[in-house]
């Protein structure tokens, strides 16, 4: 087993194939100073790399918030609106990192998900959150735009719901997100929520590794691809997955009565 990353402001822990990265600065709201978002990079990078890790959790530390988005005093101080600039290169690493991490990342959503912690849950394959968690952009209440989310969230929301996010700012609940699509599932105590990830994260690491990184890989690919493209695209993707050893087992152990032995190749 590779060695687990120690950082300042993000903690991992893997067991059973399963990678928990967690925003730790709970008494700051696990808000994303440029420190967090440095963590998280490492955090999500050493996961994509690490072959013992078949699925990711994020969520935040504390029972208040997932995350409350950017430090705001963090990216300000004595530092020029080019470094400033320049810093926030880090939420476009990022969320690239998270289309490209071959593995899926279900959000355990703990708490408040707002502006950029927003964003962290809508990168996310799969959302569970618990029934008081609020999601919300309210930059616009403070003179800001929600830019560096805005890319992610309108992959993930309908046009008319995200429009009214972003432009008053108001909080909408876990159950009004589960309506819209973006929430997977609401559960009523954070006990539920554990149970329900575990769930979930099971399940996924049972799956073949190989066929979620391709097919993982193929559903972020064809999403801005022109409709004849994405197509051909998937036709070819489809070949490799059916020339894998996984996928020959599970075809065998279906026939069989069952459960497969996936190895990865």
């Amino acid at each position: 087993m590779s060695e687990v990353p120690d950082l300042d402001s993000v903690l991992v822990e893997v067991g059973d194939g399963v990678a928990r990265v967690v925003l730790n600065r709970p008494e700051q709201r696990n808000s994303l100073s440029s420190g967090m978002l440095r963590d998280l990079l490492a955090a999500l990078t050493w996961c994509r790399e690490a072959e013992e890790v078949r699925v990711v959790v994020l969520t935040g530390a504390g029972d208040r918030a997932f995350c409350a988005g950017a430090d705001l005093s963090s990216f300000g101080g004595e530092v020029s609106e080019l470094e400033r600039h320049e810093d926030r290169r880090l939420f476009v690493d990022l969320f690239s990192l998270f289309e490209d991490l071959g593995k899926p990342v279900v959000g355990r959503i703990n708490g408040h998900a707002l502006a950029g912690g927003m964003g962290l849950a809508c990168a996310c394959d799969l959302l569970l959150a618990v029934e008081g968690a609020t999601f919300a952009t309210p930059e616009i209440k403070v003179g800001l735009w929600p830019a560096m989310i805005q890319a992610v969230l309108a992959r993930n929301l309908p046009r008319k719901l995200l429009l009214e996010m972003v432009l008053l700012g108001e909080r909408w609940s876990a159950g009004q997100m589960k309506e819209a699509g973006m929430v997977n599932r609401v559960l009523g105590s954070l006990e539920e929520l554990d149970a329900a990830t575990a769930e979930v994260t099971g399940a996924l690491a049972r799956k073949s590794p190989l066929v979620l990184k391709l097919g993982r890989d193929s559903f972020y690919t064809q999403q801005d691809m022109e409709f004849r493209a994405a197509l051909e695209y998937l036709r070819s993707q489809l070949t490799l997955v059916t020339l894998s050893e996984d996928a020959r087992e599970g075809v065998t152990a279906f026939f069989e009565k069952r459960e497969p032995e996936f190895k990865g190749r």
